[in-house]
């Protein structure tokens, strides 16, 4: 059984933001809002997701397919 705390999943976002403005740069508030909300093993998958990405359409590309 895992258990996730709030903080890990800040210290998750905090991570994937900070790898992902130095990737591509600032990122607009949306995109940071839509990463903040998401759950922790979305963040998982998002972190090594990014590690393919290689321009950010592919980021927005990504959080679109969650909505899907």
């Amino acid at each position: 059984m895992k258990i996730v705390t709030s903080w890990m999943i800040d210290g998750q976002v905090s991570t994937i933001l900070r790898q992902l403005k130095r990737k591509f740069g600032q990122l607009s508030p949306e995109i940071e809002a839509q990463i903040q909300n998401l759950s922790s093993p979305q963040l998982e998958d998002l972190g090594e997701a990014l590690l393919d990405f290689q321009q950010i359409d592919d980021l927005t590309s990504w959080l679109s397919n969650l909505e899907e």
